[in-house]
């Protein structure tokens, strides 16, 4: 996904009819704030845990509540972790969850189309926070919110959105480094607005980066990818291909080990009883998507490489043929195929004379063992040799035996 692909701007880009102004003020404002305090103001270490802390719990009502709580329903919560999260997510200054979970749900149902709010294939920026900023003609595609309608906090949070994301997104956050320790400086600069920044473009790098870097273990045909920078910028979001895949359920990271603690937080809830029915994706549909992948990468690779001739190209040829022929190159015949090993010969390990002494004769004895067990490499090195199939298979004439020194032979090697 190109940061600007030339193409769309007369295909896939939209016409642009304005500006939404609002987006950009608090996208430009806050983080010349959050500058200046960094050059101006007095790093004080209350202060940046205090940020640190809220930062979290800002994240979390985004990951945890916005998206896979209302979003997504992938478990139940209590009202007071609803509460929890609803303050967190407000306190993003990211929108309503009423308008946020609406364009998420659209963005899943048309993925990578013309009606994804946040159609990737427009560019890595326009993902970012084109989308936001620019006013177009575009519309985005329906989903079902009728959940989000009945839910009498979410349409609270969605009528009093602005005051609640004024008091809870700046007030609140840089009041309480200036009432209790004095540093109201710190609070406006850091707690307010270099929070708001970096929780800004963490979330939006699960619209961009997460489409843009990373591997598709589960599917490979939308955008969405898995990387552990983007789960750690967006607090477990970056395992994006497995949630494309498996949106309803409340992990981002199916393994273990993969970060993601926004899963623990939902599963540390339910622990204590704040949070119920989390959903999982049956394990055997998750691997069978996993080996899918994993065959279909096996599958190119096969493509890549060369196999020896078809049997049913090669052709089929007598005894007497089979002998005449490899009077005038080194033919071998090995369980019913004849190979041609005359560009081989100088390369023999054994040496050229058991290859050229042998010439139109049967060697699936010795080849098996009876001079030498060869490997697997020299298997697939002799059927790229196949030049044909002898008539009757590895049956021979009666003058055709071993000879009987080369019977002594294989019986004192056995």
């Amino acid at each position: 996904m190109p940061l600007f692909p030339m193409s769309t701007y007369t295909e896939k880009f939209p016409a642009i009819t304005g500006f939404r102004w609002f987006n950009i003020a608090v996208l430009v404002i806050t983080p010349s704030i959050a500058l200046a305090g960094v050059w101006l103001v007095a790093f004080r270490s209350k202060t940046m845990w205090f940020s640190i802390l809220h930062y979290v719990f800002t994240m979390l009502g985004i990951t945890a509540g916005y998206h896979r709580l209302w979003s997504h329903r992938a478990y139940t919560a209590s009202l007071p972790l609803q509460w929890f999260l609803i303050i967190g997510g407000t306190s993003a200054v990211q929108g309503s969850c009423y308008w946020w979970a609406r364009a998420h749900r659209s963005h899943h149902r048309h993925t990578d189309t013309d009606l994804d709010p946040y159609d990737s294939n427009r560019g890595l920026l326009w993902t970012h926070i084109g989308w936001m900023i620019f006013k177009t003609n575009l519309r985005s595609g329906t989903a079902d919110i009728s959940d989000l309608k009945k839910d009498p906090l979410i349409q609270f949070q969605h009528r009093q959105y602005l005051l609640l994301t004024i008091l809870f997104g700046i007030i609140v956050p840089w009041i309480v480094p200036g009432l209790f320790w004095g540093d109201w400086w710190g609070g406006f600069c850091f707690a307010a607005a270099l929070r708001l920044t970096v929780a800004h473009h963490s979330t939006f790098c699960i619209n961009s980066i997460a489409h843009y870097l990373g591997s598709t273990p589960y599917d490979d045909r939308l955008t969405p990818r898995d990387h552990l920078l983007s789960a750690l910028l967006t607090m477990g979001e970056g395992y994006h291909n497995f949630h494309h895949q498996f949106p309803m359920d409340y992990r981002n990271a199916y393994l273990w080990y993969q970060y993601d603690p926004t899963k623990w937080f939902i599963a540390l809830c339910k622990i204590v009883g704040f949070a119920k029915n989390l959903q999982r994706f049956p394990s055997n549909e998750i691997q069978k998507g996993a080996l899918t992948m994993q065959l279909k990468a096996l599958k190119k690779t096969q493509d890549s490489v060369k196999w020896p001739a078809p049997v049913e190209e090669l052709p089929v040829v007598g005894w007497e043929t089979f002998r005449e022929e490899s009077k005038s190159r080194t033919l071998i015949l090995v369980s019913g195929f004849i190979h041609d090993v005359s560009s081989f010969i100088e390369q023999h390990p054994g040496g050229p004379y058991l290859l050229s002494k042998n010439s139109g004769h049967d060697m699936t004895a010795s080849f098996f063992g009876g001079f030498y067990a060869h490997s697997n490499a020299a298997h697939n090195l002799l059927t790229m040799m196949r030049v044909g199939i002898l008539a009757g298979g590895v049956e021979m004439p009666a003058e055709r035996a071993i000879p009987p020194s080369q019977q002594l032979y294989i019986a004192e090697r056995a």
